[in-house]
C-alpha cells in the first residue's frame, strides 16, 4: 500500500523494489480468500470516524466506466456501448460541506452480462444502486448521531423508488438529487410548470471552473423554490422541495447557460436554506476529481491482471490512494498551516526541499508550503497568480519525493 501510494500512476512492476516484492502484490490480489470488502472495511472504520467529527457530511455517489477494452480480462461485460469490455464502480464518498474529502463509506462493483436474444439484459435492476445506496447512508445515520448526513446524486438517481424508499424509512439522512424528469402531478401539470411562477427567492453569484477547453467565468444564478407532491404510485404521493437555479445575462461565446434543477425532501422556504442545497450540490465536483484521481493517477485502466476479482481487490486499494491524494490537495487549501509532519515522513519533507533547492525554515514545515514543493516537481509553477496545485501535479510530484526520500534512506543505511 505504501509503494502504490508513493507512486500511484507507475505499474505495480515499477511501484515495487526487487522481484520478491512485486510477486507479493500480485500473489495478494490473486488470493481468492481476500475479499475486496474486507480489504476496504478499515478503510470504511476510520472514515466513519472522521465523518462524527462533523456537524454536517455529504455523501456522494456516482458511477464511472471502467474502460478495459482490448485487455484479456477474465468476467469483464459490456459498457454502454456493447463492444467496449470494462466493469463499473459505484462508490459513497464522504466529504464535508467545505469539500474537505474524509473517505470511501461504501461501494458497489460490478460486471454487466450480454443482453440476451430479446435485447433484455439478465440480473437485478441496475437502477437499484441508488435506492440501496441510500439504505446504506441511512443505515449509517445510527453510527454517527451528532453528524447531519446528505445523500448527493447526480439525474441518474431521480427515480420515485428512491424517494419511496426514503419516505419510507422516516428520512433518517436528508437527501438531495439533481432533477432528470418533468413528471405530471395530480393535478395533471408538468412538475417543472410551477417552481419558476412568480418572483425568484434571490441570486447567487459563483466562479465557475474552467472544463473541456473554457475558461473559468462567474455566474449569476436566480433562485426558486417550490413545495410539491408528486406521485409515487396508486394513491401514493411524496413531498419534495423542487429548486431551479437559472443564470441571468448572456454567457461568452460558446457557454451555455448555466441552469440546475434539484430535488430535495427539505424544505428550503429562505433564500439561504436553497443556497445550502446548491452548494451541496455544487460539491458532487468532488467525487468527479476522485475518479479522475483513481482513473489517470492511479491508472487503474491500464491494470493488466486476469480477473475481475482481482480487479476489484486492485480497486480496493487503489481508492484509498485516490482518496489521500484528494485529501492532501483539499488539505492544503482549506488548513495550509498544519505541520506538515502529520501528513509526510521527514525524509518526504527533506527530499521536496533538497529537490527545489530551497532552504527548510527553522519552524516545522506547514503543510501548504511543503504541497506547493511537491506540486512543483509535478509540473506546477508556483507563479504568485497561479492559485494553489490541483491533484495532478501532486501526484506527479509525489513520485519525484518519494524517489528522493528513498535515496536518502539509502545512504543513511550505508
Amino acid at each position: 500500500m505504501e509503494r502504490f501510494a508513493a507512486k500511484p500512476t507507475a505499474s505495480i512492476p515499477m511501484a515495487c523494489q526487487g522481484g520478491s516484492e512485486t510477486i507479493a502484490p500480485y500473489r495478494f490480489l490473486g488470493n481468492d480468500e481476500v475479499d475486496w470488502r474486507d480489504i476496504m472495511a478499515p478503510h470504511y472504520a476510520q472514515t466513519r470516524q472522521r465523518m462524527g467529527a462533523h456537524e454536517g457530511v455529504l455523501c456522494l455517489q456516482d458511477t464511472p466506466e471502467l474502460d478495459f477494452n482490448g485487455q484479456d480480462i477474465a468476467g469483464l461485460g459490456p459498457l454502454s456501448d456493447e463492444a467496449q469490455r470494462g466493469m463499473y464502480l459505484h462508490p459513497t464518498y464522504a466529504i464535508t460541506p467545505q469539500r474537505e474529502p474524509l473517505g470511501v463509506t461504501d461501494a458497489w462493483m460490478w460486471a454487466r452480462r450480454p443482453k440476451d436474444a430479446d435485447g433484455q439484459r439478465p440480473g437485478p435492476k441496475e437502477r437499484l444502486r441508488w435506492t440501496e445506496g441510500y439504505k446504506r447512508v441511512a443505515e449509517m445515520a445510527a453510527d454517527v448521531p451528532s453528524t447531519r448526513l446528505v445523500y448527493v446524486a447526480d439525474r441518474e438517481s431521480d427515480i420515485v423508488e428512491l424517494m419511496q424508499c426514503a419516505q419510507d424509512l422516516g428520512t433518517p439522512t436528508d437527501w438531495l438529487v439533481r432533477a432528470q424528469h418533468n413528471r405530471c402531478l395530480p393535478e395533471g401539470q408538468k412538475r417543472w410548470s410551477h417552481p419558476c411562477a412568480g418572483q425568484p427567492l434571490g441570486e447567487i453569484v459563483f466562479t465557475r471552473p474552467s472544463r473541456q477547453g473554457q475558461k473559468a467565468r462567474p455566474v449569476r444564478q436566480q433562485l426558486w423554490a417550490r413545495r410539491l407532491e408528486i406521485p409515487t404510485g396508486k394513491m401514493a404521493t411524496v413531498e419534495v422541495t423542487c429548486i431551479v437555479a437559472c443564470e441571468v445575462g448572456a454567457p461568452p461565446a460558446g457557454a451555455t447557460p448555466v441552469q440546475w434543477r434539484l430535488l430535495t425532501h427539505r424544505a428550503a422556504p429562505t433564500l439561504d436554506a436553497v443556497i445550502e442545497l446548491i452548494d451541496g450540490d455544487r460539491a458532487r465536483w468532488e467525487i468527479e476529481m476522485f475518479f479522475h484521481v483513481l482513473k489517470n493517477g492511479c491508472s487503474i485502466e491500464a491494470l493488466q491482471l486476469s480477473g475481475v476479482d482481482r480487479l476489484e481487490r486492485a480497486l480496493a486499494l487503489f481508492m484509498g490512494v485516490a482518496w489521500r491524494i484528494a485529501h492532501l490537495m483539499r488539505t492544503g487549501r482549506t488548513c495550509p498551516d498544519l505541520d506538515a509532519a502529520r501528513f509526510f515522513d521527514p525524509d518526504e519533507i527533506r527530499g521536496a526541499f533538497l529537490l527545489t533547492k530551497k532552504k527548510p525554515p527553522s519552524r516545522p514545515p506547514r503543510i501548504n508550503e511543503v504541497l506547493r514543493l511537491i506540486a512543483t516537481r509535478g509540473g506546477f509553477l508556483a507563479r504568485k497568480g497561479d492559485g494553489e496545485p490541483g491533484v495532478k501535479t501532486i501526484w506527479l510530484g509525489l513520485q519525484r519525493v518519494r524517489d528522493a526520500a528513498t535515496t536518502l534512506q539509502a545512504l543513511r543505511d550505508e
